[in-house]
């Protein structure tokens, strides 16, 4: 009699356009201009499906004190032919750690970066940065651009 729970023999695919998923080694950049964004192919492009990253442990710096700047990055998008990958969006994320830039910079920069590399069919990118001298500052910005709806532009 065989074994019922015999698993049939799992085997990875290797995708041409990710060389960071899977790596042996993990390089840290140290600018956004260092840090390359990777995608793999959509496979339901015909369906129009959100993704969201959530990610709460974002850091950069202030461009005129130098003190850093702690929050929370959330992007939402509709991908089209190519989805974007998760490890390479991780350490793209973290290449900010010593990025002197404003809130808004920061937001409107991961945005562009991420369009130019997947051309989502809409993309929503939201900066909700921690109190400094007691207020908070959160930003978001959209892909293609539209009102947001906030002051009824």
């Amino acid at each position: 009699m065989g074994n019922r729970h015999t698993r049939k023999k799992e085997t990875t695919k290797k995708i041409p356009s990710l060389s960071i998923l899977g790596s042996k080694t993990v390089r840290y950049p140290s600018t956004p201009d260092e840090a390359r964004l990777e995608a793999f192919p959509n496979s339901y492009p015909e369906r129009n499906y959100w993704i969201t990253f959530d990610c709460p442990e974002f850091t950069s710096v202030c461009p005129v004190t130098g003190q850093p700047d702690f929050g929370k990055i959330i992007i939402q998008y509709i991908p089209d032919k190519l989805c974007l990958e998760s490890k390479s969006l991780k350490l793209y994320l973290f290449s900010f750690r010593n990025y002197p830039a404003f809130h808004e910079d920061v937001t409107n920069r991961i945005l562009s970066d991420i369009v130019r590399t997947i051309k989502p069919r809409q993309i929503i990118v939201r900066g909700e940065f921690r109190p400094r001298g007691g207020i908070a500052i959160t930003v978001e910005v959209s892909y293609p651009e539209k009102s947001c709806g906030k002051s009824g532009r």
